[in-house]
């Protein structure tokens, strides 16, 4: 494998020419390689500085916002593109770091498992050790000729000499321009049913990667329902709605120039409550090109579900009900 040179990131990285012809290649060409190089030492430039802040006594929410602040700052001078219930880290928690950095639709990202603890030993040790030396067994598979299977394989043999295993059906899914979970997937600890809906799929040159390797102790990898609100959206790029607020398209088309189709969080977008409001609709509509054709079924459908109540009306200071017949 070539060693491809140091980025300046001090440089901007070149700009597409908008009237060219893009060129389909096969594998990766210069320009994608040279975006996911920059991307990667940009994200390496972030962590550097943002790991030593995650300390016992921190809030989750200031250290997302900081997080968010360093990307931003980073990111700002390699790629500018013509515009047209708070939670506080505890000692001995253990906390996900998640960055990524997208230049032109190519994205690298990067998780750290960070222990709040002046010593890391026993379970979280265990833990921390097994999802870290299966990711590098993981990429250590993952070459040219090599399937899908194998890396699965090595992972659940690694996260079982600790005690481990694989969080049932995370994926490590093949990256594309604009695409973070492509055709060509890796399944962790899989059911006999998702391996069934899975193809085998073989690496092949020039493919880019994003290795998720996630372990749990104990040998049930089944992953629990977090009653905590969402916080973290992304497009579906297959769902076509048509929006009806006004406050919804406006959020959309705010989405839409600032994340495309990668994650994004509200706090990203020009106004978290609008944001907050407006998103609501694009995420629990539910679109259906049926509806009732019987007639009673339509009448029954249009009547209010409570009728109104009326007030008691006074004559000559004697109380009369109106009743409303439904």
């Amino acid at each position: 494998m070539s060693t491809e040179p140091a980025v300046d990131l001090k440089k901007n990285v070149p700009q597409p020419d908008a009237k060219a012809e893009k060129e389909v290649e096969k594998g990766l060409g210069n320009d994608a390689l040279t975006k996911y190089t920059t991307a990667g030492q940009a994200l390496g430039e972030v962590l550097k500085k943002f790991i030593p802040q995650v300390v016992a006594g921190k809030k989750v929410l200031d250290l997302c916002i900081e997080g968010d602040k360093l990307v931003a700052e980073t990111v700002a001078p390699l790629w500018n593109k013509a515009k047209n219930g708070v939670k506080v880290g505890k000692e001995n928690d253990v906390v996900k770091v998640m960055l990524g950095i997208q230049l032109d639709g190519y994205a690298v990202t990067h998780a750290e498992t960070v222990h709040l603890s002046s010593k890391t030993d026993g379970l979280a040790a265990d833990v921390i050790k097994a999802a870290y030396d299966a990711a590098q067994l993981a990429m250590r598979t993952l070459k040219v000729g090599a399937k899908n299977w194998d890396v699965s394989d090595i992972v659940e043999k690694a996260a079982k000499e600790y005690g481990c295993v694989g969080v049932e059906g995370m994926l490590s899914c093949q990256h594309q321009q604009n695409v973070t979970d492509g055709k060509k997937r890796v399944l962790l600890n899989p059911t006999p049913e998702l391996k069934r809906d899975h193809e085998t799929a073989t690496f092949d040159e020039g493919e880019v990667y994003g290795v998720d390797i996630l372990v749990v102790s104990g040998s049930n990898g089944k992953a629990k329902a977090d009653p905590s609100r969402t916080s973290i959206y992304k497009r579906a790029t297959d769902v076509n709605y048509q929006l009806k607020m006004k406050t919804s398209r406006a959020v959309f088309s705010e989405i839409q120039k600032k994340a495309g189709v990668f994650p994004f969080t509200l706090r990203a977008l020009d106004d978290e409550k609008r944001a907050r409001m407006g998103v609501q609709e694009a995420v629990t509509h539910v679109s259906s090109s049926k509806s009732f054709q019987d007639e009673e079924l339509q009448k029954l459908i249009a009547q209010p579900l409570r009728a109104p109540k009326k007030k008691n009306k006074k004559t000559n200071g004697e109380e009369v009900k109106e009743e409303t017949k439904a």
